[in-house]
């Protein structure tokens, strides 16, 4: 199985729009892929927004690509999202996990 792992920080007006859309486009949208898991949302209030950490496990790469196609450490990132943002990954992590 595999964790992949992006970080935002997100302005502090706009970080309930975030989660909003995080519950209604991406996450049901992920649901319907093969291979896809379940999804973590962490967040944490800092100075000048609210950092999150959005985590996803997959049962293979070959399940990522489906979703984030060939350059698979290449952060997916939507335009309306970005906007709610102060400063995002580009790229993202993935982890396998041992346990």
């Amino acid at each position: 199985m595999i964790s992949r792992q992006w970080r935002g920080l997100a302005k502090l007006d706009r970080s309930e729009d975030y989660i909003d859309h995080l519950h209604k486009d991406t996450l049901p949208k992920l649901q319907l892929l093969a291979g896809f898991v379940d999804a973590s949302i962490l967040q944490r209030r800092l100075a000048d927004g609210v950092e999150f950490i959005v985590v996803t496990r997959w049962q293979s790469l070959a399940a990522i690509e489906a979703f984030a196609g060939g350059n698979l450490d290449m952060a997916v990132v939507p335009d309306n999202v970005r906007e709610m943002m102060i400063e995002c990954d580009s790229s993202v992590r993935h982890y396998t996990i041992v346990q």
